[in-house]
């Protein structure tokens, strides 16, 4: 089996984890959460995450991922022919806004169990507040659902907030009292139904210092959809099917960036949603664009990344599409040595776990 057979290989992307590591509440304060920092060498330290002050440079950019965290989780009863409700019980998990349709509310979303939620259909969630109609069944058994209230009485988004509930990861099983903390403090424009998690362990204070120390912290939007846990099912990776997300790059950021560039300073990602986000706009405009669009970008070894120069994360679940994007940017060898590290170590892993610092197997010349 040459290398490239072996990349493509699901299983060869599975570690043994505890379930003890599996983080299920978020550390307080933010900050004090373990930092892997991982070199080139293959070498690492053990820091806490509050140090990453210490690994940026002057000029260096961090770019962070604003999207906010809608509570997409609904639980509805259908709405019978003659409008009394029957009490058939669902759940709705709302997983992105369909831009395409603008003669309402309309959202792709996960419904459960499904076979209750046929086109045509009506559910009453909220009692009342907010009525759900199954407009369409896509080939993937999402529904296509569109949401009707009064808006006399707020937005959409103001109503989720009242009757909606965070849709936290599958492995999380305990309840979290403060929704705040599965939001990243720079949160800004709704839309994700997960949060970008590289993200939640930076604090308005430590940002403070971050930006004193000459560093540029900018922003791009992707809304992060429940498909980033999809397993992947297919044995070889190539025919995985990647999930489409929506992600919106300001013109600010597309300067800073294309200038630090230039100048040859370092692009540093908070999370795989922003290292996404840049490696998208690249790979269709040939460049970091100012941009509004969706992309399904797969990354794993053998793809090269062409912007980001080191990489904020979280630790992610074996055999995932995102295990296989550090492995295709830090290397599949060191990557598993560091997962290695990390277990021997215990860090804590996956959304409310730790985080790693790790740079580019690539140097900025080679970009």
């Amino acid at each position: 089996m040459n290398n490239t057979d072996f990349y493509k290989l699901k299983s060869n992307y599975y570690y043994d984890l505890p379930e003890n590591l599996i983080a299920q509440t978020p550390i307080e304060p933010r900050d004090s959460s373990r930092l892997l920092v991982c070199e080139k060498d293959c070498r690492f330290k053990d820091l806490i995450f509050k140090d990453i002050v210490d690994l940026l440079n002057e000029g260096d950019v961090l770019v962070v991922n604003t999207s906010k965290v809608i509570p997409a989780r609904l639980f509805g009863e259908k709405i019978n022919k003659d409008k009394s409700i029957k009490g058939a019980k669902l759940e709705i998990v709302l997983l992105e806004k369909d831009l395409s349709l603008n003669d309402g509310e309309y959202w792709k979303a996960i419904v459960r169990p499904g076979k209750k939620a046929l086109p045509g259909v009506s559910f009453s969630i909220g009692n009342g507040k907010m009525i759900a109609t199954v407009t369409d069944v896509e080939e993937n058994g999402n529904r296509l659902i569109k949401f009707d209230y009064d808006k006399s009485k707020g937005d959409f988004y103001a109503l989720l907030d009242e009757i909606g509930t965070m849709p936290l990861p599958p492995y999380i099983t305990k309840k979290l009292d403060d929704s705040s903390r599965y939001q990243t403090v720079y949160a800004d424009m709704k839309g994700s139904a997960a949060a970008p998690t590289a993200g939640l362990h930076f604090t308005n204070e430590l940002l403070e210092k971050i930006k004193a120390k000459g560093v540029k912290v900018v922003p791009v939007i992707l809304h992060v959809g429940l498909g980033t846990f999809r397993p992947v099912k297919a044995d070889n990776i190539d025919d995985h099917v990647m999930h489409s997300e929506y992600y919106i790059i300001p013109e600010e950021t597309a300067n800073v960036i294309n200038n630090a560039r230039s100048l040859g300073k370092r692009i540093i990602g908070v999370g795989t949603t922003s290292c996404r986000t840049l490696e998208g706009s690249f790979l269709k405009n040939g460049k970091v664009c100012a941009d509004a669009d969706y992309t399904n970008i797969f990354i794993y070894p053998g793809k090269k990344l062409n912007v980001i120069d080191a990489l904020i994360t979280n630790f992610h679940l074996p055999e995932s599409t995102l295990i296989m994007l550090i492995c295709a940017f830090y290397g599949y060898e060191n990557t598993m040595k560091a997962y290695k590290h990390a277990v021997d170590s215990e860090y804590r892993f996956f959304s409310f776990g730790d985080a790693m610092f790790i740079p580019s197997k690539y140097s900025v010349e080679e970009k």
